[in-house]
């Protein structure tokens, strides 16, 4: 699959291919987190493949490389099975239940429900 040239965050599309480090489709970009003001990537909210598969957050840390025609996570497939996926109340990741994941899921859900 030819990706394109690597882009910004700031002008990655919804609707872009999202692929595992294995180059596995995971499935589209739905959402880009941001504070384009802090210049702050938050991570990506993906629909992932396949009817009523849902949503899944992959956070900026674990996002490889970003092009015009696909984002490249640093996950292989297996790995990206187990993302979270987005709610009003996620659980917690680490033991601060005000960690910076929690935050971004939790932003994550309010771009979903219309929260924002």
């Amino acid at each position: 699959m030819d990706l394109g040239a690597p882009i910004s965050y700031l002008v990655l599309e919804r609707g872009t291919d999202v692929l595992s480090a294995d180059h596995q489709a995971i499935g589209h970009v739905d959402h880009v987190l941001a504070d384009e003001r802090e210049d702050v990537f938050d991570g990506i909210v993906i629909a992932r493949a396949g009817i009523g598969r849902g949503h899944v957050f992959a956070d900026a840390d674990e996002i490889g490389e970003i092009y015009e025609r696909g984002v490249v996570l640093k996950l292989d497939q297996r790995a990206c099975e187990q993302l979270p996926e987005p709610s009003a109340n996620p659980a917690v990741v680490g033991e601060d239940p005000g960690d910076r994941i929690t935050g971004k899921l939790r932003r994550a859900w309010d771009r979903l429900s219309g929260n924002y």
